[in-house]
């Protein structure tokens, strides 16, 4: 068991990723689809911001906002009346800022056969009352692969980072 923040922190004591695991299902009814027979990308998005929002909430136990989508990438397309299947969970915690990962899966009713369908990344940020940043509890990272999730991450928000640096300096020159 690894540990990436202190324990016995109180109301801010490390909670493992567990605690944020979030597995939702949803059926692609002809409303939720474009004139090709797929659903919009923009339900999906919907949906995985819900189920980001669930995994975020769960591991703070705080109200929380969107911060950031990125990476967002559909992989396979999702047609009327499949089932896509959503699961999030939290990757990574930097004070009031979280990133969680979301899978997105396409499946066949008839069959049971499930394809990775889509995979966002998303930044949230827990808020007291007053809508302002506050602290999240840390992440406990229990497996090799909250680990490695968890490195990624950290890759991933420096990333993110420095490119908001880089449309800041855009903006000061226009």
């Amino acid at each position: 068991m690894t540990s990436v923040a202190k324990p016995n922190l109180g109301p801010l004591s490390a909670r493992p990723v567990s605690c944020s695991r979030v597995e939702m299902t949803e059926m692609v009814l002809p409303p939720d689809t474009n004139q090709h027979g797929t659903i919009f990308g923009g339900r999906v998005l919907q949906w995985i911001d819900i189920a980001g929002a669930i995994a975020a909430t769960r591991h703070a136990r705080l109200k929380v906002v969107t911060a950031s989508i990125d990476q967002m990438h559909f992989l396979v397309p999702v047609f009327l009346a499949e089932v896509v299947v959503l699961k999030s969970c939290v990757n990574f915690v930097h004070h009031s800022s979280m990133e969680v990962g979301v899978r997105v899966e396409r499946e066949v009713p008839l069959t049971g056969e499930r394809i990775h369908a889509a995979t966002a990344y998303l930044t949230f940020v827990a808020i007291d009352d007053d809508g302002r940043p506050i602290a999240a509890p840390p992440l406990l990272v229990e497996t090799g692969e909250e680990l490695r999730r968890f490195q990624a991450a950290e890759l991933r928000r420096a990333q993110r980072l420095a490119h908001r640096e880089a449309l800041r300096a855009m903006r000061l020159t226009d």
